[in-house]
């Protein structure tokens, strides 16, 4: 997919799904190169207060997820079989921005590496996203 139209028509008509939804995740910019998402620490917050960590891997999935989808229409579908993320430093209130960049585009395998910053821009959580490319032949 190439054109910045095209790349945002299929960023709305995909959705985000019910979960990333429901946590107030919000695309903000999608594009070949990147992806982008907010989501707010108020209501997904762990008991102590903190932004909970299970919060971090949803957007993280979630910019991730729509980037290698960009990448892989129209004649395949990516869907995420690992993730890792490690957490730096606590958010509290506010907002966390997720940008999702690739680190390997193949064929097969799409590999984006996700860092999460808080609205001072410090870094709060790194994560890598591997997703499999699937041709829409091979759906389900």
């Amino acid at each position: 997919m190439t054109s910045d139209e095209s790349i945002e028509e299929f960023a709305k008509s995909r959705g985000l799904g019910e979960l990333a939804t429901s946590m107030g995740v919000r695309v903000l910019v999608a594009t070949a190169d990147s992806v982008v998402m907010s989501m707010p620490v108020d209501g997904n917050r762990q008991p102590l207060g903190l932004l909970h960590g299970g919060a971090n891997v949803v957007l993280a999935e979630s910019a991730g997820s729509l980037a290698a989808n960009i990448y892989a229409q129209p004649e395949a579908y990516a869907v995420g079989v690992d993730i890792s993320a490690t957490h730096l430093k606590s958010a509290i209130e506010g907002n966390v921005t997720a940008t999702a960049v690739p680190l390997k585009l193949g064929k097969t395998i799409a590999v984006y590496q996700i860092e999460i910053r808080d609205e001072s821009g410090d870094l709060t959580c790194v994560s890598r996203l591997t997703c499999a490319i699937r041709k829409k032949s091979q759906a389900k």
